[in-house]
């Protein structure tokens, strides 16, 4: 068909534009056929004639044309606007493109037929039949892809323009056969690679006259791009890689408008690429499938031939054997293995042999990722040295300065070895957990015992402290010298909260004295020692005395006293009493006054013996471990007492005798030892004290100190008593006397509210405040002696369980054992009570 079509446009070419006026005017014969009149009509006529019948003829055209137009045009557009609604409907098809292919036959019949028309004629004959007058950009898609098109584009109505040859949308291959996708997705990241050298001339050496250079190219199936890429080698003296960057490369002059594809390349032939030739030797594995699968049959590969110069390069440098290698080994597998892992040793250099040296605190890094090791000094407050960042900058550390120069690895590393650094014997002393770890794992190693070549750092020259100036407290003037903005003395915090008062625990220690002095009115007093565990500090009281013309109250203010003999102006802090300075029977200086405790209260007892460890004279195993030290003869004469002093062997002594005991055994017990043991081996008397008794004493006690808030207190009960049960337990009971200041004693508030305990121990708050009201039930007058009885008491209480009998068979057991146990004794041990048993 194109060979027709070929035959067809040059027989249109043999044929000329003949104009018959002119052709009538220069042959005769034709006025011989065809007459003289026949010619041109406007030569036949004048001007006048000639406007005169044009204007008639016009006008009757025009009157022609606006009578008949106007039915043609309705006729003709309703019958388009028929057949489109009939196309629509589906009443009529229409095959456009066998219309279009007839219009194209007629235009080119036409177009054919009017060659030899005059020009006029020509343009309108071309115009016939075009739908597209616009002017071609220079942007289009190409393969899908947009890009910039520049003159390639054809002219107005995608006709080309004089001199422009068509071109091919898609290049030869690859093109989307089968597919509708773009050839961008159908072959993406497909590429050819084939192996091909090209010589290059080298005029200005003697050694070489020309190079093979070898290259490969790669042609990318999605765009049929080139890229030419050369190996590199090194040495070569010459710039390498990327020889020609990846776009369509065209083909050489003159069908330079077309580009290289697929087709254009086979093995063992020649290709030119910007007029340097390139011989294409092999191709890999899969171009060899690709291009036989497109039926192409391929050449058998050539060898690439041989560069005089390079194959006289390889043999030198075959033939050298360098002192030192330049070439490193691949030691990527050691670096993922281990990186980040660190070996850390503490080193040390002694560098005593220098001026001014001294030995030198070093750590030494060592990374496993690439043998390498870099040393940090360690540097002390004040030493006079500057701080640099590194002592060795980190790299392979060489073991000599030989030519062949081996490096330290792992393995010579080890704790007492010794290493050369550049010079300097540096010491290995130790190493982190992590490195004792990584050398028992590989190496086995179990010996880490650290190498120690410091000598004892010297003594640190203790601090003098001023003497003390008298102004202030010791504490205060202390802090002044420690620093140059002086701050207050530090209070044992701990201290404080854990001994301070808690609730109803006073944690207060009360001793019981008299003053040591030849004065028979200052013999008879009695005082109330306070000791405070929070802070331990002493306040001193005096209850008053009837008619001992003394006036009691506030003896001592409440401080930290200092121990006796003690020199003023020292520099050492002074000794202050503590709570294990104080027990029966020791003699205190309390500001140069003399005091000998005689007794303590119930709570002093019992938390001594709670904290028998800080109170060693109220423990038992220890006054016990004194008995048990006395000799035999002692033995026997305690034995004898015993029974001397039990004829009826009922297993009880009177405490006195017991005291006297112990007393006469040399003076190894102190009396608060004697009084310890005698309440853990007591029978202790409860006396029952009359509640009628008790609460006249205590309304008494309420009278003189007008105490009327009686209906108070049971409104603030019945606030606390949420089940309306009349009833309360001892603890909010005290509470609410506390709150209101009920002016009694603690030790006797508490043995009065056991009185109005019921089986719950709960206390009946209406029967208790009755009891108190000295207003509505006054209860009868007591005698002064009773009162006397209650009041004179220091703790304010009824005489306590009081220690008057002694099971002395338990203590003896308990010192000697069981051949203690006498063998006409009836009773026996198993049968006494217990100690501590009340009876």
């Amino acid at each position: 068909m194109a060979d027709r079509g070929e035959e067809a446009e040059s027989e249109d070419e043999l044929y000329e534009v003949v104009s018959i006026t002119d052709y009538a005017r220069r042959h005769q014969w034709w006025s011989r056929v065809f007459g003289t009149s026949t010619g041109p009509i406007a030569e036949k006529y004048s001007v006048t004639s000639q406007i005169m019948m044009g204007g008639v003829t016009g006008w009757c055209a025009g009157y022609l044309f606006q009578r008949v137009g106007k039915i043609v045009a309705t006729g003709v557009g309703g019958g388009f606007l028929l057949l489109q609604i009939a196309n629509h409907s589906g009443y009529v098809q229409v095959d456009w493109k066998k219309v279009e292919k007839d219009v194209n036959k007629a235009k080119k019949h036409l177009k054919k037929k009017a060659n030899n028309a005059p020009p006029e004629l020509n343009s309108i004959v071309e115009e016939l039949g075009r739908d597209k007058f616009h002017k071609s950009q220079h942007f289009d898609y190409s393969n899908g892809v947009p890009l910039m098109i520049g003159a390639e584009k054809p002219g107005i109505g995608g006709e080309l323009l004089l001199g422009q040859r068509a071109r091919p949308k898609y290049s030869l291959f690859p093109k989307g056969e089968g597919s509708d996708v773009p050839a961008w997705v159908a072959f993406d990241k497909q590429v050819l690679c084939f192996d091909a050298y090209f010589q290059e001339t080298v005029p200005q050496s003697r050694e070489e006259k020309y190079r093979v250079r070898k290259c490969k190219i790669y042609f990318y199936l999605e765009d049929d791009t080139i890229q030419v890429v050369e190996q590199e080698l090194k040495n070569s003296g010459i710039p390498q890689g990327t020889l020609i960057r990846r776009h369509q490369i065209p083909l050489p002059p003159p069908k330079d408008e077309y580009f290289y594809n697929v087709h254009h390349f086979k093995i063992n032939q020649e290709i030119v690429l910007y007029s340097r030739t390139f011989m294409i030797t092999d191709c890999d594995s899969f171009t060899h499938n690709f291009l036989r699968k497109m039926g192409v049959r391929l050449k058998p590969s050539v060898s690439t031939p041989a560069d005089p110069y390079t194959t006289q390069r390889q043999q030198m440098e075959e033939n050298m054997n360098p002192l030192r290698p330049y070439e490193r080994i691949d030691t990527l597998k050691q670096f993922l293995e281990h990186d980040s892992k660190v070996l850390r040793f503490s080193c040390c250099w002694d560098d005593t042999e220098s001026m001014f040296g001294e030995p030198r605190e070093l750590i030494l890094h060592y990374f496993l990722a690439d043998d390498t090791i870099e040393i940090y000094e360690v540097h002390f407050p004040n030493s006079g040295r500057d701080n640099v960042p590194k002592f060795l900058h980190r790299g392979r550390l060489p073991k000599t300065g030989a030519v062949e120069e081996e490096f330290f690895k792992d393995s010579d590393l080890t704790i007492g070895g010794i290493i050369n650094v550049w010079g300097r014997r540096v010491l290995i002393r130790d190493c982190d957990n992590f490195t004792k770890e990584y050398y028992r794992s590989k190496y086995g190693i179990e010996d880490f015992t650290p190498v120690s070549n410091k000598a004892l750092p010297p003594a640190k020259p203790s601090r003098q402290v001023p003497p003390y100036t008298g102004y202030g407290s010791e504490e205060d003037s202390l802090c002044s010298c420690q620093g140059l903005l002086p701050k207050p003395p530090q209070k044992d915090f701990r201290k404080l909260m854990e001994k301070d008062r808690q609730g109803l625990v006073s944690n207060v220690l009360r001793f019981v004295g008299k003053m040591l002095t030849d004065s028979p009115i200052d013999k008879d007093r009695v005082f109330i020692i306070y000791f405070y565990l929070s802070d331990d500090t002493m306040a001193v009281f005096e209850p008053p005395q009837r008619n001992s013309g003394i006036i009691g109250g506030k003896f001592s203010e409440r401080s930290r006293v200092k121990k006796p003999g003690q020199e003023l102006f020292k520099s050492e802090m002074s000794e202050y009493f503590t709570a294990q300075d104080l027990y029966i029977g020791a003699k205190l200086h309390l500001n140069s006054q003399p005091f000998q405790l005689i007794d303590a209260d119930e709570f002093t007892f019992s938390y001594m013996e709670q904290h028998a460890e800080e109170f060693p004279r109220s423990n038992v195993g220890t006054i016990i471990s004194k008995i048990k030290s006395i000799n035999e003869e002692q033995k026997k004469k305690v034995k004898q007492f015993f029974m001397m002093s039990d004829p009826g062997n009922t297993g009880f002594v009177p405490y006195e005798s017991f005291r006297t005991l112990l007393a006469d055994m040399g003076g190894q017990l102190s009396e608060h030892e004697i009084m310890t043991l005698g309440r853990t081996y007591s029978l202790q008397e409860q006396p029952e004290m009359d509640v009628g008794l008790m609460l006249a004493v205590a309304q008494d006690q309420l009278k003189k100190k007008h105490f009327e808030y009686f209906s108070d207190m049971v409104q603030a009960f019945t606030h606390e008593d949420r089940d309306r049960s009349g009833h309360l337990s001892s603890k909010e009971a005290r509470i609410i006397c506390k709150s209101f200041r009920l002016p009694l004693s603690d030790d006797f508030l508490r043995t009065l509210l056991k009185k109005f305990h019921d089986e719950s121990e709960k206390i009946d708050y209406h029967a208790f405040i009755s009891g108190l009201n000295w207003r509505e039930n006054p209860a009868p007058a007591v005698l002064p002696d009773v009162t006397l009885k209650f009041d004179v008491d220091w703790r304010g209480e009824p005489a306590g369980p009081a220690v008057k009998t002694i099971n002395y068979l338990f203590l003896l057991e308990d010192v000697f054992g069981s051949t203690a146990n006498f063998e006409n004794n009836p009773v026996g041990p198993s049968l006494l009570p217990k100690p501590n048993q009340e009876i």
